[in-house]
């Protein structure tokens, strides 16, 4: 830039020394043109160094948006990993929870064949001693009528206890089953009943 205007001076200075005739207005118009191109040539400097320094500019801004998002899909894979990571655990949670639930559903299931297989039953007990219990009750009332006999409920196992009420005393009953065969307690028990109806 500075050799573009020292020629501009040294053309200014030809131009004051030559300018006595013809030729001298020759050169000068020719210097002028000269002049003129030299300002266009610097104008077009000027404004193609405006540029360059634009252009670098924005390469400067490219070179940082594409910075920018490298960085940003190196965030994005770190993220997207994570999120795979995030999605197996979730997939194994989900395998895991699946599992225990088809188990739950299988012991419900047991659950629910075990609570009809005992309604059954029950409702068998029920029918049954809804005939036993009354046909078993009036047995044992027919007998102690008969026999006169009371029991006692709360004796030792392998013993028989109770007392009979006979028709002139009440007569203690002490048997060891173990020691006296079912026989022998039968025949006992029966000789003490009074068969004069």
């Amino acid at each position: 830039m500075a050799a573009f205007r020292d020629m501009e001076e040294v053309s200014q200075g030809l131009l004051s020394l030559l300018g006595a005739n013809r030729a001298e207005a020759q050169q000068r118009r020719l210097l002028g043109r000269h002049e003129q191109v030299v300002e266009r040539l610097l104008e077009t400097q000027d404004s193609a160094e405006q540029r360059l320094r634009e252009i670098l500019a924005m390469e400067e801004e490219v070179a940082q948006s594409l910075l920018d998002a490298k960085e940003r899909a190196h965030h994005g894979g770190v993220e997207l990993q994570q999120l795979k990571a995030e999605l197996r655990k979730a997939g194994e949670e989900d395998t895991r929870l699946k599992a225990s639930l088809l188990q739950l559903t299988r012991e419900l299931e047991e659950l629910k064949e075990i609570e009809a297989s005992l309604e059954r039953q029950e409702r068998e007990v029920d029918e049954d001693t809804t005939v036993t219990i009354p046909s078993a009750v009036y047995v044992a009332q027919l007998y102690h009528r008969i026999s006169k006999i009371e029991w006692d409920y709360e004796s030792e196992p392998g013993m028989v206890k109770g007392i009979h009420h006979g028709p002139s005393v009440a007569q203690p009953i002490h048997l060891d089953s173990t020691q006296l065969s079912k026989k022998f307690i039968s025949d006992y028990l029966w000789s003490l009943v009074d068969t004069d109806w």
